[in-house]
């Protein structure tokens, strides 16, 4: 695991003047936040990062810190969690300010081509502004099985966040979206048993899907569905009902129960910004990530645009692409393509050494 800074280290670092006016501000300090971040520093922009959850990462951290990521660069597979610390280290050798427990509210652009932007703590300024937000705010999608408001809390988990939790434990998987999928692979080494409920074809990646197919978990797909949970005699979660694919009722053991199902995302305040929204996520330029907004940009998931790809890896692109147009944007002098970073690197030890 990459020895990073601690959240506790992030959230110390003291409020800025709400007069200082910042390069780029980045909404949002999940991993294409925190790596726009970085890219930002390497270019010679000030950046401030804010973020309304308590600690970086975004989805990541909020929902799935133990889980294995296999679609980033550079790992072949990685935890949540530490791929978070990494991105959290190398946003850093930038020194970035990073506002934590913090929403922006509202977005202004202001007579002396800055921005204005109202947060629950203060009015920040900056002269370019990338919102890497995510999917916004979200919320699960409620499992609506009979005895499922009688059992939450109870063994029912819309987060999974631990692996330990699930340790020796009988655990049941509904759904089959890649959350779904990767939690089953994940937890099949150290749980008692590992059964996915899924009412249609899993829509995860085909590697991670013939991985699953491969393994000891015994899959009801497709056409299943969960009809009623029960409780056991300690009032927590022991017994489930699904309809199988011919119509019959199938009864199953369960200690912990995974509902992995789906997100409704909302953009929340974003909405009353002004941008040109499609599903509550931003419309941007494919060339430049600029939203309808001049200079406001956009990256990762929050972001929409003909043959978007939802990846970490696309973010990333993306935010590269919005931190070189946020500099022009800045400064029409500027170069739009400053190189690769070992180019960038030598050029500053050049410039220092005068």
């Amino acid at each position: 695991m990459v020895d990073t800074m601690s959240p506790a280290h992030v959230d110390s670092i003291p409020e800025q003047n709400q007069e200082e006016v910042f390069d780029i501000t980045i909404i949002g300090a999940g991993p294409t936040g925190l790596f726009a971040a970085f890219y930002a520093g390497l270019r010679g922009a000030s950046v401030q990062i804010i973020d309304s959850l308590e600690e970086p990462g975004g989805a990541l951290t909020a929902i799935y810190p133990e889980k294995y990521i296999y679609d980033v660069i550079g790992y072949p597979k990685v935890l949540a969690k530490d791929f978070v610390a990494a991105c959290l280290d190398q946003a850093m050798r930038s020194d970035p300010t990073i506002h934590l427990k913090e929403e922006v509210l509202g977005l202004s652009p202001q007579n002396d081509g800055a921005f204005h932007l109202t947060t629950t703590k203060t009015i920040r300024r900056s002269r370019a502004v990338i919102v890497a937000a995510g999917v916004g705010a979200f919320e699960p999608t409620r499992l609506t099985a009979a005895g499922v408001d009688e059992l939450e809390g109870k063994g029912i988990h819309y987060f999974a966040k631990r692996v330990d939790d699930f340790r020796d434990r009988s655990v049941v998987i509904v759904g089959g979206g890649d959350s779904a999928v990767d939690w089953a692979v994940t937890l099949e080494p150290v749980a008692k048993s590992v059964n996915v409920i899924h009412r249609s074809k899993f829509r995860a990646h085909e590697a991670t899907v013939d991985e699953l197919e491969r393994s000891t978990v015994q899959l009801h797909y497709p056409g299943c569905e969960v009809t009623q949970l029960r409780p056991g005699a300690d009032g927590r979660i022991g017994s489930l009902s699904f309809k199988n694919a011919d119509g019959e009722i199938e009864d199953l053991e369960v200690d912990e129960l995974i509902c992995a199902i789906g997100f409704k995302a909302d953009p929340g305040p974003l909405r009353t910004w002004g941008f040109e929204l499609k599903r509550n996520q931003i419309e941007v330029d494919k060339i430049t990530m600029e939203t309808n907004i001049p200079g406001v940009f956009g990256a990762g998931d929050i972001v929409t645009y003909p043959a978007k790809f939802k990846l970490i890896a696309t973010g990333a692109a993306e935010a590269v692409t919005a931190v070189n147009h946020a500099v022009t944007h800045i400064n029409p002098d500027a170069r739009l393509d400053a190189g690769h970073s070992t180019t960038i690197m030598e050029k500053r030890a050049k410039q220092a050494a005068m």
